[in-house]
């Protein structure tokens, strides 16, 4: 929210309140929601926009495969899309989905009274990428498909874990050290045939590379998949998985703990692969995010506004 002087509030024509300013700087837009409670009904206000002109300012736009903060203080609960979770330090996080399109709605319960703030989806920022590789890797035989079918069904229960949370952010780098690289989101075309779009980070290091636990957790899978090679699936609890794949040796079996900086296995070229590389990802509540996002700083992470409570009338 832009830093002003002398709030002042008046009511706005679409219903919510305007909190005006004394001097230069754009007006915010909050929403009041009723919410019964034992001894009274409450309102909340929420920030849609912290900046913009006057009345109806659109929501924050925020980029498909990142992640949103929003800070408050006495958070009991975050919710987007059906689930539930826990606060992560003072705030809620919220992953958006790299296919996300349209809007969506945030949730929180802070203080016993309930909030919500909806954010509009940007463009797809992402480049095109050409990759040529085994056209067998590309145009499937009935009996691919089928494995990568049985695999997919596999892989998709995991997105629907949810627990408490094992690790802190940032989290620790999957190579000791970390060369450029990413490509995450990249619209992939392979041997000139358009495919989903990235879903990690892919960074190039020697065969033999010692691949690394971003947190504590859980390897909730290990196996052999068609396109991921030999893959490693840690659970850090929170919803949040990590991945790791084209392994040329993996050191952990399913079921095993694994702690903050762990021996995973080796950098190698399996599955669909041009070379040796690490192909790291996570999924947070089930939304493929980029994974550098939480590598970083959590200050450099998209901070949205506030809740501001209004007594009730």
């Amino acid at each position: 929210m832009p830093e002003a002087s002398y709030p002042m509030r008046r009511r706005g024509k679409t219903g919510g309140t305007v909190i005006g300013r004394a001097g230069a700087g754009p007006a915010a837009v909050y929403h009041r929601f009723p919410m019964k409670t034992a001894h009274r009904t409450a309102a909340v206000t929420l920030l849609v926009a912290a900046a913009g002109s006057g009345v109806g300012a659109a929501p924050p736009s925020v980029t498909p495969g990142t992640v949103v903060r929003w800070p408050g203080s006495k958070i009991e609960s975050c919710a987007a899309g059906g689930r539930t979770w826990a606060p992560t330090g003072d705030a809620c996080f919220f992953p958006v989905d790299l296919l996300a399109t349209g809007s969506l709605r945030f949730e929180r319960r802070r203080a016993g009274r309930g909030e919500s703030l909806t954010v509009r989806i940007g463009q797809y920022p992402y480049p095109e990428q050409r990759l040529e590789v085994d056209d067998r890797m590309v145009n499937l035989s009935a009996e691919d498909l089928a494995r990568v079918e049985r695999e997919n069904r596999e892989i998709a229960e995991l997105w629907q874990r949810e627990s408490l949370p094992h690790f802190t952010l940032p989290l620790a780098a999957p190579l000791s050290s970390l060369p450029a690289g990413g490509r995450f989101g990249a619209r992939r075309i392979f041997n000139e045939q358009p495919r989903s779009p990235h879903g990690g980070a892919d960074y190039s290091a020697p065969a033999g590379t010692p691949v690394l636990a971003a947190d504590a957790g859980v390897a909730v899978l290990v196996a052999d998949h068609f396109f991921g090679g030999n893959s490693v699936y840690v659970d850090h609890g929170g919803g949040l998985i990590s991945m790791y794949f084209h392994l040329g040796r993996v050191d952990v079996e399913a079921g095993q703990q694994v702690a903050r900086g762990a021996l995973l296995g080796a950098v190698g070229a399996t599955g669909r692969a041009t070379g040796p590389h690490l192909h790291f990802g996570v999924r947070w509540h089930g939304a493929r995010v980029d994974p550098i996002l939480l590598l970083g700083p959590v200050a450099a992470i998209r901070t949205v506004g506030e809740a501001v409570e209004i007594p009730a009338r």
